[in-house]
């Protein structure tokens, strides 16, 4: 890695293998593996694939010289070597973790992050259910960090798109379990199906996008349990394959909860705090859920 210039797109690189991997996919789960297609849903998750896509070409140069005009800041002069691209990679992987708890932690960030969790299965095209509001929830901000360091916006933009492709494979029922070294150190489909669990576990857990010894370092893992599967999906969920009405549903909510907010703690909670919570205490929220659960496990013990 020489030349700032060598580094292609790599999700446009990778977008015709995403094709033949669902398709593969498909076939096999007709065949018996694990798995699990409606059409409905599976054109839902296409759709706002396509809008995410979309997304990106009409705020994608806004977003390049919002990290231009940051990097014009940065402290040191990183030069475009090997060592670089790998340190920026593993940086970026960190920086996704905070971005991802913050997603499921402040329901400003959730309100464009549900969209992923909004399919009640869980194949490869659910890799590709993205928000189309991402760059109105400032979700792109949480790699400033990188460029302010010294890193060049061209790699920085590299390595994101590595790590969004590494995160398509771990969305599938038909991989159960990695061998255990890599269990240890990768997000892999077993982590990655606990984080897009609704049970109370599972919520709010398993944060990573490449790496999960975020997880393990920060106390947001938690192990697939073979004896409670995984139920997919959201807390309360939508009812509706309408693409709008997937992309735009909490966001509704929140200005729907602003205008019955009658103290500014409130209007501020309906923005910033955790998904689930309501000024009356009757919110179910991660936390409240999972405490639940945790007393009665204990309970039962």
């Amino acid at each position: 890695m020489t030349s700032v210039t060598a580094l292609a797109d790599p999700v446009a690189l990778a977008t015709p293998a995403f094709i033949a991997l669902v398709l593969i996919e498909m076939v096999a789960v007709r065949l018996g593996a694990r798995g699990d297609y409606d059409w409905r849903d599976t054109f839902t998750s296409l759709t706002m694939g396509f809008g995410s896509t979309m997304a990106a070409v009409v705020f994608g140069a806004t977003i390049v010289a919002a990290y231009s005009a940051a990097a014009r800041w940065h402290l040191f002069a990183i030069p475009m070597t090997w060592w670089a691209g790998a340190l920026c990679f593993v940086l970026d992987d960190l920086l996704y973790y905070a971005f991802h708890r913050s997603a499921h932690r402040v329901r400003w960030f959730w309100a464009s992050h549900v969209i992923h969790h909004s399919s009640q299965h869980y194949n490869l095209t659910t890799a590709l259910r993205q928000t189309w509001t991402g760059f109105f929830s400032l979700s792109f901000a949480f790699r400033l960090p990188l460029l302010l360091i010294g890193f060049d916006v061209r790699l920085v933009l590299f390595v994101a798109g590595i790590n969004l492709i590494y995160q398509f494979w771990v969305h599938t029922e038909a991989v159960r379990r990695l061998p255990a070294p890599l269990e240890w150190l990768l997000n892999t489909p077993s982590h990655h199906r606990v984080h897009h669990g609704s049970n109370p576990r599972y919520l709010d857990r398993n944060y990573g996008g490449v790496f999960i010894v975020w997880d393990r370092l920060f106390g947001t893992f938690e192990a697939e349990d073979d004896a409670e599967p995984v139920r997919y999906g959201l807390v309360h969920n939508i009812s509706s394959f309408n693409p709008l009405v997937t992309a735009t549903h909490e966001w509704v909510a929140i200005f729907r909860d602003l205008r019955a907010a009658t103290t500014w703690r409130a209007r501020w909670m309906a923005i910033a705090g955790p998904p689930g919570w309501r000024a009356d205490g009757a919110g179910n929220t991660a936390d409240a859920l999972r405490a639940d659960w945790l007393a009665r496990t204990a309970a039962a013990e």
